[in-house]
């Protein structure tokens, strides 16, 4: 016996109602957001097409209009969620622009009478949102496993679905017969729910694997500065500093300490000494590359590694932080403090980190009994001591 439309659409409910629990309860247990925004996706869904199922009552009039604006909203919180494993921002408008058009669309063409209102714009808005989540899903980097890669192609079969149903739509129209026979409802119910459960299981191991992502990622940072921490910038340094010196090329290693750091926080408060540390996190980062590590080391103690860089490099760098560190804003009353550098190029401590921090941790002890808010190098016979720019005094 053949399911109509509404047993197909009662049935396709059922399963994003489960499908929904389960994720929310996986949510609940790894706060993944690409977890959180494939509930929300469910739920559009859901509710969508308990919408439709008032399809052929009075309540036509508002349902069609709102289940097709919700199913629209489902398919681009996909590509929210698709977007979360790259970490990157979705602007409410983004995700509102597609279910508004939709639904302004289906109000004006007579939805009380016409069952297919805004049918055209709702299908195109399908195929988009699920095109734009197959190009988020196929760009995520794939770390252990391809599991994104599974859940771009299923996301690219239904949007290449729903791009075909809207040019047959075009062409003849909801009565056409090509169209009733292959995109009907019917039909996309019950590819919807295959789509659904066979995804289901590459859903909840990428949310695990963006929990697991998210949690190494905050072993290796530190809490107050999101730069790496003292035993990550240990293993990633030594990597860098084997690799480079295999090829024949240097690194430089700068330690920085904040000079009379203890003060600061005896007389302004651990508010104050957070801020400056934070302050001087960020002229960092701002100032090296990417290609650059850059850790804290302990306390107001922080650690560069320059990849392919000589020691004067590393004393130029030292004063474009200051520098920076001096134009920063801080709190009222407050005046960041100078800061002392040591510098070491690998090619004076045997490419060994090891060996180049206890050069440079020596150089920065020289820079704090010279005067400190300088830089001096760990080489004597290339010995340059500057004095780093001061920063402006007074409160900003």
């Amino acid at each position: 016996m053949l399911l109509d439309t509404l047993s197909l659409e009662f049935a396709l409910s059922v399963v994003a109602l489960l499908l929904c629990l389960l994720f929310f309860s996986t949510f609940r247990q790894t706060r993944s957001a690409y977890s959180g925004w494939w509930c929300i996706s469910l739920g559009c869904l859901l509710t969508g097409n308990v919408a439709f199922l008032l399809t052929g009552t009075p309540q036509q009039l508002w349902a069609d209009p709102l289940g097709n604006a919700l199913v629209v909203a489902g398919a681009f919180c996909v590509w929210a969620g698709s977007r979360s494993l790259r970490v990157l921002p979705v602007r409410r408008w983004q995700l509102l622009a597609a279910p508004v058009l939709t639904a302004v669309a289906s109000v004006l063409e007579n939805p009380a009478s016409n069952e297919w209102s805004g049918g055209a714009v709702y299908l195109a808005m399908m195929a988009l949102g699920m095109g734009l989540a197959t190009r988020e899903l196929w760009l995520v980097k794939p770390i252990g496993s391809w599991i994104n890669r599974s859940l771009s192609l299923g996301a690219g079969t239904l949007s290449a679905y729903f791009l075909v149903r809207w040019v047959v739509y075009l062409l003849e129209g909801p009565d056409g017969p090509e169209f009733r026979t292959f995109f009907s409802s019917s039909v996309t119910s019950v590819l919807t729910m295959l789509l659904l459960v066979t995804v289901s299981y590459s859903m909840t191991a990428l949310s695990n694997e963006q929990l697991i992502n998210a949690l190494s990622e905050q072993a290796n940072r530190d809490s107050l500065t999101g730069l790496l921490n003292r035993r990550a910038f240990m293993e990633l340094g030594s990597r860098e500093v084997r690799r480079l010196d295999t090829r024949g090329s240097t690194s430089t290693l700068i330690m920085a300490d904040l000079d009379h750091f203890k003060k600061l926080n005896d007389t302004h408060g651990h508010t104050a000494g957070d801020a400056a540390i934070k302050a001087f996190s960020a002229a960092c980062m701002s100032t090296v590359r990417t290609t650059d590590l850059v850790g804290r080391y302990g306390g107001e103690e922080f650690i560069i590694l320059l990849s392919g860089a000589e020691q004067e490099t590393g004393q130029i760098i030292a004063a474009e932080i200051s520098r920076v560190l001096a134009a920063a804003p801080a709190p009222p009353g407050v005046t960041f403090p100078t800061v002392s550098y040591g510098v070491a190029a690998s090619a004076d401590a045997g490419a060994d980190l090891d060996h180049m921090i206890e050069a440079a941790d020596a150089a920065l002890y020289q820079a704090k009994t010279r005067g400190r808010n300088r830089a001096v190098t760990a080489n004597p016979a290339k010995a340059v001591d500057f004095r780093a720019t001061k920063p402006v005094r007074g409160s900003r």
